[in-house]
């Protein structure tokens, strides 16, 4: 077992590399340690390594148990949520994330989630073959160890300033990668703890799922802009490593959408597609089925922005499938 990578950014923030599958590789845990005790930021998936991981790193940090007071969750996805309820377990700490973010968690994997037949359907109609929808059911399943035990949640309020680390934050909540994603903005200092609103490198993943967000672009650009509001010196994100160019990076991310539905109109522009045409044409089909059901959902969240904004419009095949045009 290799010890997790620690940085300490002599700023009151602990950056904890946790083990991750690839391509990400690893996600970025924060430690801030405050007169309240020590907060643990989005502590990765939960997995027997990761357990010895943050073992290993409390043993490094000289933390106990008893002085972890709480972990908060920008948002409710496996990597970031996953440890958090083992953490619990073992320290009674509070969990705390967004009620936004707690919905999403239970539609995601609560008792009473219906996402592994939902999913499939939603592709199905969408023409993505049977030889992929098949996967769904076990692909999802297969995150179920990653989040298990899920913790007892407490809130989080939007715009209230929030304390970690002994200084108060300001909750940004936006939309799009996950509804109701928190980031942590510190305006005297400037820095903010992103999670996976703004990435350095990679453009996060957009995507529309069954039953939540019905325009997460939209959600995702109007939180782009929302954050340029802020007066970011340096970003804390979920994955890659902390960084200076935040404004520059909201700038590009918004092409890059832009960029996106200009592509998908083209290729709409000859003839009409599918969903699943217009996903294998803009990412490719030589995917495994975790990257080929992101960038399905992807492609149907730039789909339902084209809508959107009337540039296409979706109708029914002689099969019952939906296929897009334009208008």
């Amino acid at each position: 077992m290799n010890m997790p990578e620690i940085t300490d950014h002599y700023n009151g923030i602990i950056q904890v590399k946790i083990s991750m599958s690839f391509p990400l590789r690893w996600v970025n845990s924060y430690v801030l340690r405050g007169p309240e005790g020590l907060t643990i930021i989005d502590p990765g998936p939960h997995t027997p390594e990761n357990e010895e991981e943050w073992n290993q790193a409390f043993r490094e940090l000289g933390i106990a148990l008893s002085d972890i007071e709480a972990v908060v969750l920008t948002h409710h996805h496996p990597d970031h949520l996953g440890c958090s309820g083992w953490i619990q377990q073992q320290t009674g700490c509070k969990v705390w994330m967004s009620e936004r973010s707690f919905q999403e968690t239970q539609r995601m994997w609560g008792p009473q989630s219906t996402m592994n037949s939902d999913l499939p359907d939603l592709f199905r109609r969408q023409g993505m073959p049977a030889d992929w929808t098949d996967q769904l059911e076990v692909h999802m399943n297969s995150f179920m160890p990653q989040i298990t035990p899920l913790p007892e949640v407490s809130f989080i309020p939007s715009e209230q300033l929030f304390t970690m680390g002994g200084r108060d934050w300001l909750p940004v909540q936006t939309a799009g990668h996950a509804p109701g994603h928190l980031s942590f903005y510190h305006e005297e200092s400037g820095e903010i703890l992103c999670g996976d609103a703004v990435l350095p490198q990679i453009s996060p993943n957009v995507s529309l799922m069954p039953g939540s967000d019905p325009e997460p672009l939209q959600s995702f650009l109007m939180g782009l802009l929302k954050l340029k509001n802020l007066e970011v010196s340096t970003a804390y994100p979920g994955h890659r490593n902390p960084f200076r160019h935040f404004e520059e990076r909201l700038e590009a991310l918004l092409l890059h959408h832009e960029e996106r539905l200009v592509k998908m109109e083209q290729l709409l522009a000859s003839a009409p597609a599918s969903g699943f045409e217009l996903c294998v044409s803009l990412f490719s089909s030589k995917l495994g089925i975790h990257q080929m059901r992101f960038a399905m959902c992807e492609t149907l969240a730039h789909t339902r922005e084209l809508e959107r904004r009337g540039r296409i419009a979706a109708f029914l095949n002689e099969d019952g499938m939906i296929q897009y045009k334009m208008m």
